[in-house]
């Protein structure tokens, strides 16, 4: 810890700053993207805080499912809350400059989400796996413990990660003002503008995103193959259907999410493709965080009789 702050301090006192372009080159857009961001956002905080809430009060959401759930919400909340406000910022102040604590400090928590978020999604999975492959033993298999125990290690292995990356990001030499060609502080992005071989940097974020997404996914397919093979052997149509709604939200969260991942890490990019990235680089950051409280709260009747239970007994209470 020592090392970063000392890191930190020292690219200060060398003046270091960064200016994120973000959408400048489109002038004529910005006060309509300000107001799309915008509402985005406040969904999303509406809708991740809403979800944590209506989970929390309800007595009957109380199951391991919706524990993941929760901490889900927590995170895409945080996610947004990292990186959206600088980019409203931005979108409506002349002087887009972020300093390299703040630049080092969006990236640090961003990419901390992520990895959180991919692991969570990944246990999530398995849950499923137990909920159709081991129903009668899914209350005892999927403990309090062992479903505190996963979110935790998703949470551990997250910061761990984002650690080690930040490690090799704050060996590299910055000078002067730099100019990011993005309007988040994204791993590549910075260490492009870097006055020093940034090889180990870029080769250490390579290493840790293609270990996470095999593990992730990996967990994920896995599970799946052995839903996918219980629920053809089911007798009932009506079960086969029961098993595949129950799935289905989270099958659709996993890709949302993973997509742009791949799209971004897994695919050489262009100039002429930079249009694409910077698309892929919006609904990865800003637009997937709003989807996932949507997702889970319109196909699922628990979570919208919960809210209509919610929103019910607050008006009643007014009206008293």
């Amino acid at each position: 810890m020592c090392y970063f702050v000392h890191r930190i301090n020292e690219n200060q006192t060398n003046g270091v700053s960064f200016i994120l372009l973000g959408f400048s080159e489109y002038p004529d857009l910005q006060g309509p993207l300000f107001l799309v961001f915008l509402t985005i956002y406040t969904i999303t905080v509406l809708g991740n805080l809403g979800m944590i809430a209506i989970i929390r009060l309800n007595p009957k959401l109380h199951t391991p499912m919706y524990f993941f759930l929760s901490h889900l919400s927590f995170v895409d909340f945080c996610y947004s809350s990292v990186v959206t406000p600088k980019l409203l910022e931005n979108l409506i102040v002349e002087d887009r400059s972020f300093s390299f604590a703040g630049c080092i400090s969006q990236f640090f928590f961003a990419c901390t989400c992520v990895i959180t978020e991919t692991f969570m999604l990944a246990a999530m999975a398995y849950d499923r796996f137990v909920a159709v492959c081991n129903p009668l033993l899914y209350t005892v298999a999927m403990s309090r413990k062992l479903c505190s125990l996963l979110v935790a290690a998703s949470y551990f292995w997250g910061v761990a990660c984002t650690l080690g990356v930040t490690y090799f990001m704050l060996t590299l030499n910055f000078c002067g003002t730099k100019v990011i060609n993005n309007f988040v502080c994204e791993h590549s992005a910075v260490i492009a503008v870097s006055c020093s071989d940034f090889y180990v940097s870029q080769l250490s974020l390579v290493i840790v995103t293609t270990f996470n997404q095999i593990t992730s996914l990996g967990i994920v397919f896995t599970s799946y193959v052995f839903i996918f093979v219980t629920v053809m052997r089911m007798p009932s149509t009506a079960g086969r259907y029961k098993a595949f709604c129950t799935c289905a939200s989270h099958l659709t969260a996993i890709a949302i999410f993973h997509g742009p991942i791949l799209f971004l890490y897994c695919f050489p990019t262009t100039k002429s493709s930079w249009l694409l990235v910077e698309i892929a680089s919006v609904f990865y950051t800003v637009v997937v965080p709003m989807l996932n409280p949507l997702i889970y709260s319109l196909r699922n009747k628990d979570v919208k009789q919960a809210a209509r239970r919610l929103i019910t007994s607050q008006l009643t209470c007014q009206k008293i």
